[in-house]
């Protein structure tokens, strides 16, 4: 089964891939929404250096497409039809956990374009899914997260010790709440490890996010 990884640059859509590979499903091509002027990514404000560089580390063609929240599921529907009619695709993975409104909308943009949403990680035990990521060796930085977390946490990478401690402060581990994003600078997919620009961080309303130089 030919797919399309709704590619957010992050541990949870690469460890959904990994494992729709693992599964026997073939990878296609990676689909990331861009804000309104193309040059980062909606989700997790990375910008397209990046994605391409991860693209590229994975032999695979990335489609970016600039979105206002307005026209996002319009663009996201027409997308996904091109892309299948492209790469003669039969299904999207996503790598959502357990939001429910997440999947729903998911099913209903690939029903819309006549493919077969796939979570692979869907209602999977969070801090069990994020040892699993480590030990199957997805390296994933922090590039945002709340205040309640703060800037001192941007750009350290995600560790079992990490995890846990953000456990214990009542910090989702997988931050499936928005409690923080990560990106991924090497995984098994990857030929090798992405080169890292230079970053700062700021803090803007209650948000912390990595700025690239």
């Amino acid at each position: 089964m030919n797919f399309v990884t709704s590619w957010s640059g992050g541990k949870d859509s690469c460890y959904a891939m990994m494992q729709a590979v693992k599964q026997g499903f073939t990878p296609k091509v990676l689909l990331n929404m861009m804000n309104e002027n193309g040059k980062i990514s909606r989700s997790h404000g990375l910008p397209l250096a990046i994605l391409n560089q991860q693209a590229q580390k994975m032999q695979l063609p990335i489609e970016t497409v600039p979105a206002t929240w307005g026209d996002y599921e319009e663009k996201f529907i027409a997308i996904l039809k091109s892309l299948k009619a492209n790469f003669d695709l039969e299904a999207a993975v996503f790598g959502d956990i357990d939001l429910q409104p997440h999947r729903d909308w998911e099913e209903k943009v690939c029903q819309a374009a006549s493919l077969k949403a796939i979570l692979p990680l869907w209602q999977q035990d969070r801090i069990v899914l994020v040892n699993e990521m480590i030990e199957n060796g997805i390296e994933t930085m922090i590039v945002s997260c709340n205040t309640m977390m703060g800037e001192s946490y941007l750009g350290r990478i995600l560790t079992k010790e990490l995890a846990l401690e953000l456990l214990e402060k009542g910090i989702d581990p997988c931050g499936e709440n928005g409690e923080f994003h990560t990106m991924v600078v090497n995984c098994p997919l990857f030929s090798e490890a992405i080169e890292l620009p230079d970053f700062t961080t700021k803090t803007y309303k209650d948000y912390c996010f990595v700025v690239w130089e």
